[in-house]
């Protein structure tokens, strides 16, 4: 299904049924089987969110599931004006951000994982894929699980789970219009529509936004248009049918990183978080267009027993393009990674075309409670089916004219003609099926025991540019996960658990045979002990101990040289990440919220048999991470809202491969600080509410993020960035 048919479809859906609710009134059943009022579930008015669905099949309370999750909810988004989920995450310092330049995606790492962009990003509980920017004007709030996720969600990279979950209908009516301005006069506009029918029986939530981008990094321009559309149906007093769209689009010029200057690969100096080296005359815009459809059916047995039928299908078209700088072509400095000691760097034209990415996810799931003598059960148990298909051509990879080069400092200009992109073809096909189960049983008042398993079979397919089988994949996984928790009082609980997930496999990097296709999948190990606590009905704390081990995926160069090449890309050894993790986050007093976030991490190399990475720190994971952020409402202005945020990272590792690793590149670490304020008011009987923020109030330049992606880039973090909105609410 093409991207441009599927938008205007979804358009027109949208809008009917933004017009129907009179005409469901006049028709729908008006007996006693109708469900009487559902009030939509989110986080209380204080903002602070105390269940989640990630850490299992259903929502249940924070304090009572056996993992380290937090959430960042919809009016702690709308207290700081986030637009993506780059911004959402700097609030939990287990998350890192991965290769996020400016014009591309929400790339993440989580506990020093990098996530995978096909498997560990979720819509309600269902795959979505990473490739492009995941909006979030039509979410409710983001769930972040930490850790291995392998029975809930199968296939998944050892970090954790994101999960976004959708805005669903009000019960009362709900007229929302926001407008933004940003830095170099970015404009945004937004529109957010709720309500249900005079019955009650079928419900909408209409959410669209559009926006004209002007980056802080002068030539990223571009633009973005979105709409979506959540719908319900009561068809009786059990059962629940509901429907949710949307469609993107998306275009916007993207900012490189920066590599390792020199044969003795020094970080480059002297340069902006604004430099912008795609800035030639040719460069091109990454275009993209994302559909996504959901249904979900629920159905009350009993009262004790309900059955859940869920469908995703999310598609992504894309056009990928940069002006990119790599390495050095001077003679007697000719680097593969890596600039010149005076800045230059190989310039190219980086294109491919019409990339197309489908995945369609469907979940049946029982669940129900019983008693077997003294022990209570809490069942769940269902199957679930994957089917994805990516269609892709292999890079265009063409050097300005005679070789000529760019430069860090002067970006001059290089003239180029434009060739056609190579011919887009099927290269990987991949269908997973899935039974689970889990019991949670009441040992006694104190004691529940979780425990469960997935069983997982894996047909994958991968083929090259000519259509030429690569790799094939068929083989099944049991995923086994159990937990106990002890509840001493009903504000404290300790865990401790024990899990196995399923690695998708490391995807071969680009410029080796049979680039972005990946390795067969792979079993990876943890365990957590873990603390939650209630400090008062306002303030909760968590504490949690984890050790996570997988197998140890590298790019590989023949010759401990700055020169050399990657000539593979290997699997040896284990990467073993051991951190501990706090949180707290509540009211401290009436007016004063406050929240914490700490992360003390070690990611190293372990029995690897090679010297050059062997007990060396992991790249891109910083030793400790914090987040701290408070809202203050001024006692004698009520309407006055304050907030702040600081956030704090030590040095972290450049190791893009093995013979970089071995010169053990450090990056400074930083501290940013970002101040914001709010002022709501009433026009007639029309809510404002004024936002006013800026990030990095200091102007500090830091890398923000060290990725190994491409080849290995330094990303710099944002400069100073000023932001000023209004909210009506009619």
């Amino acid at each position: 299904m093409s991207a441009f048919p599927s938008r205007h479809k979804l358009i027109a859906l949208a809008v009917a049924c933004a017009f129907a609710p009179a005409a469901f009134a006049q028709t729908a059943d008006k007996s006693d089987n109708v469900l009487p009022e559902v009030v939509v579930t989110s986080a209380p008015a204080d903002g602070i969110a105390r269940n989640a669905s990630v850490g299992g099949f259903s929502e249940a309370p924070l304090r009572e599931t056996p993992a380290s999750i937090s959430v960042i909810t919809l009016e702690q988004m709308q207290e700081r004006s986030i637009r993506t989920a780059t911004d959402a995450v700097k609030y939990d310092a287990s998350v890192q951000n991965s290769y996020n330049a400016v014009g591309l995606s929400d790339w993440f790492a989580i506990r020093g994982f990098t996530l995978d962009m096909g498997s560990n990003y979720r819509k309600d509980g269902m795959v979505i894929l990473a490739h492009s920017a995941i909006p979030m004007e039509n979410k409710e709030r983001l769930e972040i699980l930490k850790g291995l996720a392998g029975l809930q969600a199968g296939i998944a990279s050892s970090g954790g789970i994101l999960n976004y979950v959708t805005r669903r209908p009000t019960d009362t009516p709900l007229r929302s219009v926001t407008f933004e301005v940003r830095e170099r006069g970015s404009i945004y506009g937004a529109i957010d529509l709720g309500g249900r029918s005079d019955n009650g029986v079928f419900g909408y939530r209409i959410n669209a936004a559009a926006e004209d981008t002007k980056s802080y990094v002068q030539g990223s321009n571009g633009d973005r248009k979105f709409v979506s559309g959540a719908f319900d149906w009561r068809l009786s007093s059990r059962a629940l049918l509901s429907v949710d769209m949307d469609y993107q689009h998306k275009s916007q010029l993207t900012v490189p990183g920066f590599q390792l200057l020199g044969l003795d690969q020094r970080l480059p100096t002297s340069v902006s978080g604004k430099t912008m080296l795609n800035n030639q005359t040719w460069s091109l815009p990454v275009t993209d267009d994302s559909n996504n459809l959901g249904v979900k059916f629920e159905y009350e047995l009993n009262d004790n027993w309900r059955t859940t039928l869920q469908a995703n299908k999310f598609e992504l078209r894309r056009d990928d393009a940069v002006a990119l700088s790599s390495g050095c072509t001077t003679p007697g400095e000719i680097l593969n990674f890596g600039y010149c000691a005076n800045g230059d760097f190989g310039l190219y034209d980086l294109r491919r075309d019409n990339d197309k990415r489908s995945v369609m996810t469907t979940q049946a799931m029982l669940q129900g409670k019983f008693a077997t003598g003294s022990i209570g059960h809490e069942l769940t148990t269902g199957l679930s089916t994957l089917n994805r298909r990516d269609n892709f051509a292999d890079y265009l990879f063409n050097p300005t004219v005679g070789g000529l080069q760019g430069n860090i400092y002067t970006t001059p200009q290089r003239d180029l003609v434009l060739q056609p992109t190579n011919p887009v073809g099927l290269r990987r096909k991949e269908e997973e099926q899935s039974f689970f189960v889990q019991d949670v049983m009441a040992l006694n008042e104190q004691f529940k025991l979780h425990a469960g398993a997935r069983y997982t079979k894996l047909k994958r397919v991968q083929f090259n540019s000519g259509g030429g089988l690569i790799r094939t994949t068929d083989d099944d996984y049991v995923l086994p996960n159990v937990a106990l928790v002890y509840s001493p009082s009903k504000t404290l609980s300790f865990y401790a658990s024990a899990s196995q997930g399923l690695e998708p496999g490391g995807e071969v990097p680009s410029g080796l045979p049979n680039a972005e296709s990946v390795l067969d999948p792979y079993k990876s190990k943890q365990l957590e002990f873990g603390v939650k606590a209630d400090i008062s009905p306002d303030l909760s704390v968590s504490a949690a101990l984890f050790q996570i081990k997988r197998h140890n995926e590298y790019a590989h160069a023949s010759t401990n040289d700055a020169t050399a090449a990657i000539d593979a890309y290997l699997t040896a050894g284990e990467q073993v990440n051991r951190g501990i993790e706090f949180a707290a986050q509540g009211r401290a007093t009436r007016n004063l919220m406050l929240g914490a976030s700490f992360v003390a991490l070690q990611a190293k190399a372990e029995g690897t048999g090679d010297p050059d990475i062997e007990g060396k720190r992991i790249g891109n994971v910083p030793k400790f991470k914090s987040a701290v952020y408070m809202d203050y409402a001024l006692p004698q202005m009520p309407a006055v809202k304050l907030n702040a945020t600081w956030i704090y990272s030590t040095s972290k590792v450049f190791a893009p491969n093995s013979q970089i690793a071995s010169l053990d590149k450090k990056v400074d670490g930083y501290h940013v600080l970002n101040l914001g304020a709010r002022y709501a008011t009433k026009f007639g009987n029309t809510a404002t509410t004024f936002r006013f923020g800026v990030d990095n109030v200091f102007n500090k330049f830091y890398w923000g993020d060290t990725s190994n992606a491409f080849g290995g880039y330094l990303i710099p973090g944002a400069p100073r960035v000023f932001r000023l909105s209004t909210q009506f609410d009619f």
